[in-house]
């Protein structure tokens, strides 16, 4: 094949970019590195740009096309999701470090990096036969998002159908979000905005709405009179290490609680949408949403746990406790563990309990959803009592993607019948032929595309933030609760559960 001829996507492989300058700020930050461009590259891997597409890096760091080129060669050569897509052939990885340039850049003293950004972007190459797209993606602190698209427009390079990505967490409670959105609104239109969370683009979760929404046997269930609880974790076995001077600002709510995990509540728990419209998912989202019962004062510290890992050993070796990571506060009460009882207040979800679970150091790293059906109304079979073993619909998230109805049938043989539980799987990997694509592979052809429906829209983020800052409140002057690493969690977030006999499924996946 010529260097220059794009791949052929293979038979699955998501849409074709039209000819489109990304432009990353913040190219040469670990983001950037670890995630956007392994996924640039698996896009090309797989004929997914479009042959004029260009990757433009903003950094301050004053290095040269050449330069930047060896630093994201050396990162995309033993990334993990490159890896586990197989080989990329010579030529794939010509042509992908052939798109890349940089552009030094320091915000605070620019010198000519603005005219020379301008000035590149202003070279476009030839067609590809379609309109060209310019996209900024802004993997940069929230902070700097306001600035950044103020500069873009003074420089004249915010007009037309250029388009803003937005890296979260999206400020820190509903106030700052607002500032944030108020500025990055006075130069992009909502329509032109896209705020990413990277969970939306996992396959799984969207085989969520296509099992949803597309199999009409789970829809009669899916309420209160068949549904006991619903629960999601995401475990991480890794301490902060080195992001301490983020983490420290951030916890685990701001982290994870307020964007990733209500976003899967969100897609459990909304109504069907009239269709697959980029508008009509984001309208039930936001109403699930406006629908979680409040969290204030007294009520909030009953229905969370809160903790932050303590010394101890995890993998078999020793590891320190958040207070003592590498330029730690050793009087820090952030927590790295959230557990949190939401409720969702419809006609649809009454009396039917969400738990949210997220933490640091945990025994196992995944992250699923349970969907635990009530028990049978009288148990008929010997062994087979009220609380036994429910039913179960578990969708693993990572690190495999799964599906897994949890059923009882009959064990084998002869002699008194005896239940034993039988999952049914559906395994992404094992059922389709074709390569899962990264979230990040999915999100980023996405935006190039100008398609929203798995982004955020204002209102989602800021009516989740309207949910979640009572709760912060409510902790302020508390301490979280020490829990031992490589385990699962705090005491408190156990209790959250047994006060009404219930438990939280530990991922054992059987």
């Amino acid at each position: 094949m010529p260097a220059s001829a794009p791949a052929t996507p293979p038979p699955g492989a998501a849409r074709t970019a039209a000819p489109t300058d990304l432009v990353v700020f913040g190219g040469t930050g670990d983001l950037a590195m670890r995630k956007l461009l392994p996924a640039l590259l698996l896009c090309e891997k797989d004929g997914r740009l479009a042959p004029s597409t260009r990757i433009v890096a903003v950094s301050r760091d004053g290095i040269g096309d050449a330069d930047y080129r060896g630093k994201a060669e050396a990162a995309v050569a033993d990334n993990p999701s490159v890896l586990r897509a197989g080989a990329v052939p010579e030529p794939v990885l010509r042509r992908f470090l052939d798109r890349l340039h940089h552009v030094p850049l320091d915000l605070d003293e620019p010198g000519d990096g603005w005219e020379r950004l301008e000035s590149l972007l202003g070279q476009a190459p030839a067609q590809d036969g379609a309109e060209r797209g310019r996209v900024y993606y802004l993997a940069v602190p929230p902070m700097l998002f306001g600035r950044i698209c103020a500069d873009l427009q003074a420089h004249g390079l915010a007009e037309g159908a250029s388009r803003v990505v937005l890296e979260k967490p999206l400020g820190r409670d509903l106030r700052s979000a607002r500032e944030i959105n108020d500025a990055v609104g006075a130069v992009f239109s909502e329509r032109r905005t896209f705020r990413i969370d990277h969970y939306l683009g996992k396959e799984t979760v969207q085989n969520l709405l296509a099992l949803r929404f597309a199999n009409m046997f789970l829809e009669p269930v899916w309420n209160s009179r068949w549904i006991d609880n619903v629960q999601i974790t995401a475990a991480e076995t890794v301490g902060v290490g080195t992001r301490h001077g983020y983490y420290d600002r951030a916890g685990a709510m701001r982290d994870m609680v307020q964007n990733h995990l209500l976003q899967l509540l969100c897609l459990i728990a909304m109504e069907p949408p009239a269709s697959f419209d980029r508008e009509a998912v984001r309208d039930e989202k936001v109403k699930v949403l406006q629908s979680l019962a409040p969290l204030t004062g007294q009520d909030a510290l009953r229905d969370t746990a809160r903790g932050q890992y303590a010394p101890g050993t995890a993998g078999g070796r020793p590891v320190p406790g958040y207070t003592g990571e590498p330029g730690a506060d050793g009087a820090s009460s952030t927590e790295t563990f959230v557990a949190l009882e939401a409720s969702v207040a419809n006609w649809r979800w009454a009396g039917v309990p969400f738990y949210l679970r997220t933490g640091k150091r945990m025994a196992r790293r995944y992250s699923e959803i349970v969907v635990q059906f009530r028990d049978v109304p009288h148990p008929i079979f010997p062994g087979q009592g009220a609380g036994g073993t429910p039913n179960r619909l578990v969708i693993r998230l990572q690190p495999e993607e799964t599906i897994r109805l949890h059923m009882l049938a009959k064990e084998p043989g002869a002699g008194e019948l005896r239940l034993r539980p039988a999952p049914l799987e559906l395994s992404l990997s094992d059922r389709f032929a074709v390569r899962s694509p990264d979230a990040y592979e999915r999100l980023l052809m996405d935006v190039m595309a100008g398609d929203p429906t798995l982004f955020m829209r204002r209102d989602e983020v800021e009516t989740a933030w309207r949910w979640v800052d009572p709760i912060i409140d409510a902790w302020q002057g508390t301490d979280p609760e020490p829990y031992a690493p490589g385990g699962t969690g705090p005491q408190g977030a156990h209790d959250l559960l047994a006060r009404t006999g219930r438990t939280w499924h530990e991922g054992d996946m059987t």
